[in-house]
């Protein structure tokens, strides 16, 4: 229903309106589950309690709370307050039963640790009017709150977060005019680690059945190792790693504590190992329950066979921290064998990679096997685990370089953010596009990125061959776009054999 001040949807939980904004209605932070405070602090979601009359729906809910984000470079600049932040939004052509449109959800990255469905960077208005379908962008809980293994709280509620949401999106999308039979879920970045947790999650069975995951890491820690990060963040607040003693310190105050340890987390490498020198204390644990086992496990035992599978990444992942680290260009002999020593795959990784990139700089090195061993194979192995199990997938690789900073960026990790969403001018399209303006064929790409993806949400299939391991054919996003052989054969024969595992625990620390 329509009125004069918006239209009105209907939900289990009571009746929300939102705008009508460029030929679409939009509906902003409605609640999926109750604010996670107070008793229901470190708990799994519950669902949302009802409500009389009718919520406006007009302003993005409040962020969960975070830390200053990556190289102090904070993940919201301006966002409400409050302890709602479990929350939906929904962009739609026509908030109808009847249109029963194909349905995206996006799950934002951020290193599981900061992040906020309305950052203007995830404007979804083009995705639905293009794609003629129906967005849906949702807040989880992230750092200590979301993924911190402590005792008395279930791990992974960040996870069981998304979960609540997309039952959320089964249970009320009709009524915004999309399918509850024909769900996709996307993420980049830690959202495609989610995303790939969900694929392997039994409590998310049946509520999507296509997935997209855009740069997936590698980083899923074992039970072990997140106990031990987390009794250390709760030794930065002086407080035992419970869920009843941290629940005594206010969540915005808390995530100092995840901060502090960020900080110095290279002093651990010897407890924690490749997990230390990341500065990001939370991933997705391997908990034996909530993920019983690495998505890369699951999918090759066919958890996913039944599920189209849309994954890929960029060429150049890590160039992005090397340039907003100022390293670019000055890494030392020294910190290009540190980082194939500690990131490389197995203990000849070193000569391997200077065998297989004998014209390689330092700083090419360094960047190399960091971008291959978070994100890359990753990615790749993701595709390789759903064929042997039995299921699809299709594979993309961006090689199209970001004009901004003087075009020293490359094809760097989240340029895809701001192609497929086209908010050039938001969030990290800020330093991808600056002083460059937006090129022609930044825009036809972009276009390209949102046909390719709502194909696939509409129907499995983003234009281009299902991935095999005999051919390996990929869709080379680019300029002038390819379908093509894995580009990145070098290094996909030097990780061949590698196995994708839980980041272990080294060694106990002594506290006494």
């Amino acid at each position: 229903m329509t009125t004069a001040e918006g239209p009105v949807v209907r939900t289990g939980a009571g009746a929300v309106r939102g705008r009508l904004e460029g030929g679409l209605a939009v509906f902003r932070g409605v609640p999926f589950a109750e604010p996670p405070v107070g008793e229901l602090r470190f708990q799994a979601p519950r669902p949302v309690r009802a409500w009389d009359g009718v919520r406006e729906a007009y302003a993005f809910g409040p962020p969960p709370p975070q830390d200053l984000g990556i190289q102090g470079r904070r993940g919201v600049l301006d966002a409400p307050d409050g302890d709602d932040w479990l929350t939906v939004n929904v962009w739609t052509p026509q908030a109808d039963p009847a249109a029963l449109r194909p349905v995206m959800v996006w799950i934002y990255g951020g290193a599981y640790k900061l992040g906020h469905s309305g950052s203007p960077g995830y404007d979804a208005q083009r995705i639905a009017r293009d794609g003629d379908l129906v967005v849906v962008t949702l807040n989880y809980r992230v750092g200590v709150e979301g993924f911190a293994s402590i005792e008395g709280a279930p791990a992974n509620r960040g996870l069981l977060d998304q979960v609540a949401a997309l039952e959320w999106v089964r249970d009320n999308i009709t009524a915004f005019g999309g399918d509850p039979g024909r769900v996709t879920v996307f993420g980049e970045s830690a959202g495609a680690g989610s995303v790939a947790a969900l694929l392997a999650m039994p409590r998310a069975r049946g509520l999507f059945g296509r997935a997209i995951a855009q740069s997936v890491p590698g980083t899923y820690f074992s039970d072990e190792l997140a106990r031990d990060i987390a009794a250390e963040i709760a030794r930065e607040a002086g407080l035992p790693p419970t869920a009843a003693a941290l629940s005594a310190v206010d969540p915005r105050q808390l995530t100092s504590a995840g901060e502090a340890l960020s900080a110095k987390m290279r002093q651990y490498e010897d407890r924690w190992g490749r997990a230390a020198p990341t500065v990001t204390p939370f991933s997705p644990v391997v908990d034996g329950e909530v993920l019983p086992v690495t998505p890369w496990q699951a999918l090759a035992a066919g958890a996913a066979r039944d599920l189209d599978l849309l994954v890929g990444h960029n060429r150049d992942e890590w160039r992005l921290f090397l340039v907003m680290g100022e390293l670019l260009g000055k890494v030392t002999e020294e910190q290009a064998a540190w980082a194939l020593r500690t990131f490389g795959p197995g203990p000849d990784a070193e000569r391997a990679y200077r065998a297989a990139h004998p014209d390689a700089t330092p700083s090419d090195l360094y960047e190399r096997v960091q971008t291959d061993w978070l994100f890359t194979m990753p990615s790749l192995r993701l595709a390789q685990a759903q064929v042997v199990g039995g299921g699809r997938a299709h594979f993309y690789e961006l090689t199209w370089p970001a004009p901004g900073a003087g075009g020293v960026l490359g094809a760097c990790h989240g340029l895809d953010i701001p192609l497929l969403f086209g908010t050039f001018e938001a969030d990290l399209g800020n330093l991808l596009f600056a002083g460059s303006g937006v090129p022609a064929e930044a825009e036809e790409l972009s276009a390209r990125f949102r046909a390719s993806w709502t194909a696939f949400a509409r129907t499995g299939d983003p234009g281009w061959p299902a991935y095999g391991e005999a051919d390996r054919l990929v869709q080379v996003l680019d300029a002038r776009p390819e379908v093509r052989p894995y580009p990145e054969e070098a290094t996909r024969q030097l990780w061949e054999g590698y196995e994708f595992t839980p980041l272990p625990l080294l060694s106990q620390a002594d506290r006494a």
